[in-house]
């Protein structure tokens, strides 16, 4: 059978995006980022609050190619940028002080991708 990639039009157009950021900027980190997100939905990636605590750093700018959920407790004030986030990521990470944008949001910052640590 033929890959016809997500049918989520959002994520459809977030794909895109990356990867034309990627050429344009020179910046093969959304390359693959685009790439992860391409993947199907049993193999994507879902990354607890818990891992972006233990593996990030205090004002740190962490990309998650997949979604974020609300498991365990997040203490530092880091960016999360993400395709989705569950409603109790959401809550986590707002009562931490900590700020969450799409990926899109992020790209439109910070287009060369400096700083970005990926978690997958």
């Amino acid at each position: 059978m033929r890959r016809t990639g997500p049918t989520n039009y959002v994520l459809r157009i977030t794909i895109d995006e990356l990867l034309k950021a990627s050429a344009r900027n020179k910046a093969p980190i959304w390359r693959y980022v685009a790439e992860m997100l391409s993947k199907s939905s049993r193999s994507r990636v879902v990354v607890n609050l818990s891992k972006i605590e233990r593996y990030a750093e205090e004002g740190d700018i962490v990309v998650v190619p997949g979604k974020v959920l609300g498991g365990g407790i997040l203490r530092k004030k880091v960016t999360i940028a993400a395709a989705q986030f569950s409603k109790t990521a959401l809550e986590k990470i707002r009562s931490s002080g900590s700020r969450h944008m799409h990926l899109l949001d992020l790209l439109k910052e910070n287009p060369e991708g400096r700083g970005v640590r990926i978690l997958a």
